[in-house]
């Protein structure tokens, strides 16, 4: 099967999820359609992922209730929804994904989800229960690496940035571990759930861990082989973003949220929540449609 295809019914299958999961909700609409959004009657709604790991939320609503926004976090579990959701409308913003994943979406499904701010770039990194550098992983050794379309492609550069590995034609954001030349690479990957590859630590060799798995994975940043440079150019697509429906990227509502989220104290929670390892952004929608535009043409080409 494609990846395109993978991607597609993947997207296809969360769409009818989503529906199915917050079609509910819709019904009991209309009591707050005369309320403006943030009122206390009709909160804004986002959706997010993990939420129960990351204190910033708590810290985030505090700091929106003390500008007289209301806003509901919903925590919908799986990265395949919160995409779904927002063009369903059943929540006005998302904020869990990087440009390259919100790439992916619009692309397989013909939307037009837009960035309105950005978070942080939270670097992927290679971690090993086994080996205290990068030198010391031996010719042979097995690395999982997460199988998402977006995070697999990057893990793969990582590695092949740290030296293990070669892709062919130099890999993109867009390789697969079919792309590996297995006869220049000094490693194999194994491709599994995201939530598994810090797991499998003790068993296997190493790990391209998310970020969002270090900390429940009792890791740290400082123990990282290896991981990719946030600063870089080619970092643009992994910059995580938030993102609204198109119709609603103006939204003065949704802007001043933005702007609490880069408020110091939400900003310390991300840091914290992230084990120091984020660097915060602060591109503007403008911008960051910029990046998504060139990053959406790669893929349609």
């Amino acid at each position: 099967m494609s990846r395109s295809t993978r991607t597609a019914r993947t997207l296809g299958a969360a769409s009818l999820v989503a529906a199915l999961t917050f079609g509910l909700a819709a019904c009991g609409s209309d009591e707050s359609s005369d309320a403006a959004k943030g009122d206390e009657s009709n909160p804004v709604v986002i959706g997010v992922v993990n939420a129960a790991a990351d204190d910033q939320w708590s810290v985030f609503e505090e700091q929106a209730e003390a500008a007289g926004i209301s806003v509901e976090i919903k925590d919908l579990g799986s990265y395949d929804l919160p995409n779904a959701a927002l063009t369903s409308e059943e929540i006005d913003l998302n904020q869990f994904q990087h440009l390259q994943y919100l790439a992916e979406y619009n692309t397989n499904t013909g939307e037009d989800l837009t960035p309105i701010g950005a978070t942080a770039v939270y670097p992927l990194s290679l971690y090993s229960s086994k080996y205290s550098s990068v030198e010391e992983i031996p010719a042979g050794a097995e690395i999982a690496i997460p199988n998402d379309p977006t995070n697999l492609a990057r893990a793969l550069l990582v590695l092949q940035d740290a030296g293990l590995l070669k892709l062919k034609d130099g890999g993109s954001s867009v390789s697969t571990e079919l792309d590996v030349l297995a006869d220049e690479s000094t490693v194999t990957v194994t491709p599994v759930d995201a939530t598994q590859t810090a797991v499998n630590l003790d068993s296997i060799d190493g790990a391209v861990v998310n970020n969002d798995f270090i900390k429940d994975a009792g890791l740290a940043a400082d123990d990282a082989l290896y991981q990719d440079s946030a600063e870089a150019e080619g970092a643009r697509p992994y910059i995580n973003v938030w993102v609204s429906r198109a119709a609603d990227k103006d939204d003065e509502t949704f802007l001043k949220l933005i702007e609490i989220s880069h408020s110091p104290e939400v900003q310390d929670a991300l840091l914290e929540a992230s084990g120091g390892s984020a660097v915060i952004a602060d591109q503007d929608g403008a911008t960051l449609q910029g990046y998504l535009d060139e990053i959406e043409s790669n893929l349609k080409g």
